[in-house]
């Protein structure tokens, strides 16, 4: 407002009615879109979407649970015998698929079967070796591990000729049977669950006023669509800004991500509230850079990881070191899952059509665990295989 000499009665009535509307729409502005106001407490009470608040929080405290009964089956084909199913692993230095790959062990250890992982080592010439050494093997059944069964598509068609069923861990976007690209069955949680649900914590945990960072690889089609997600729900909050979209190949990742976090630290300083990643490998890239800027462990910025919740992911959260929370995969029992899918294609059955429900882990429910592994799943599927 311009300062004026002097103001009649009625002037200043008038000024007096226009400074308490302006004062109303920077309240209200505090609350919108680009707000850089963010409360000390981030559990003091919604201001920033309370409506978009409320849906998140109910959320949040649901996936936060950790005493949710087993909803998978409880029927299906007892065990066969004498089956030896091959792993092709996209890379055994990605925790999750590693995690996968154990599950797969312990499960065919129960069952009487016999696994071999082969690692294609993060390339498409060392995938598509594995995967060919993977169907000159002949085996009953071929796991793609954590990769586009595109990317091999010749050895895929060769499996099908011979006859050998393939289950996906992760290879495609959606859960459940595939016929393009042929899949018995592809074991994931449901990613657009897990975008929501990691997007309504940084709703939820920030009372809907949040600077927020997105970490993504928009190289492969599912983190890429994955991140588009997040970045959809995160629109559901006014309050809520997407400060940067950052695209880091994963191979690239340890080497770029410190130099990006320190230039996000001097972009946007105080006003980096909250970050998503699409993996949690990201955060332990921005761990030294955070650190080295003098930032606490504990936060902020407040990091979740939207994807496989690896043992260092768990460390992290559990030690304040840079991380607050992830969306983990249930690896364990997904390994299980995909021996029991196994038994069902050999078996003439139907796939389960099992999704594993989403969670969400954070120091104050892990109890110093390392992974996420929900109860009842080994009971039910020993039962279903009468072993």
């Amino acid at each position: 407002m311009h300062r004026t000499p002097k103001a009649t009665p009625g002037i200043l009535r008038a000024t007096s009615v226009a400074a308490a509307l302006l004062a109303a729409v920077t309240v209200l502005a505090g609350c919108e879109r680009g707000s850089e106001n963010v409360p000390d407490d981030p559990t003091s009470g919604p201001n920033g979407c309370p409506t978009a608040h409320a849906r998140a929080q109910t959320a949040v405290d649901r996936a936060r649970r950790t005493d949710v009964p087993w909803n998978g089956p409880t029927t299906g084909p007892t065990a066969v015998s004498g089956r030896t199913i091959v792993y092709v692993a996209q890379t055994m230095t990605n925790p999750g698929v590693a995690g996968a790959a154990e599950g797969v062990r312990d499960a065919a250890g129960v069952i009487g079967w016999n696994v071999r992982v082969i690692d294609g080592g993060g390339t498409p010439a060392g995938l598509q070796a594995a995967m060919s050494e993977a169907v000159a093997l002949r085996p009953a059944g071929i796991v793609i591990g954590g990769f586009d069964p595109n990317a091999t598509s010749q050895q895929v068609t060769r499996a099908v000729a011979s006859r050998i069923p393939l289950v996906g861990w992760h290879a495609v976007a959606a859960p459940g049977p595939s016929r393009r690209p042929p899949l018995f069955t592809n074991v994931t949680t449901n990613v657009e669950e897990v975008a929501r649900i990691s997007a309504q914590w940084v709703i939820s945990q920030s009372n809907g006023t949040a600077g927020a960072v997105i970490f993504t690889d928009a190289s492969i089609p599912f983190a890429r669509n994955k991140s588009e997600l997040i970045r959809k729900e995160l629109a559901t909050c006014s309050g809520v800004q997407l400060l940067s979209y950052q695209n880091i190949p994963i191979p690239d990742a340890s080497s770029r991500t410190p130099r990006e976090v320190s230039s996000l630290l001097s972009r946007f300083q105080d006003r980096w509230t909250h970050s998503v990643a699409i993996n949690d490998l990201y955060f332990a890239d921005a761990a030294p850079a955070l650190r080295a800027a003098g930032e606490k462990g504990s936060g902020p910025p407040y990091n979740i990881g939207a994807g496989d919740g690896d043992p260092s992911a768990f460390q992290r959260i559990n030690n304040e070191q840079y991380q607050s929370a992830t969306v983990p995969e249930p690896l364990s029992l997904q390994g299980w899952q995909i021996i029991d899918e196994f038994n069902r294609a050999f078996s003439g059955r139907a796939a389960s059509g099992y999704v594993a429900p989403i969670h969400i882990s954070t120091a104050d429910n892990t109890d110093g665990a390392t992974t996420w592994d929900p109860s009842g799943y080994q009971q039910a599927y020993r039962k279903i295989w009468g072993k």
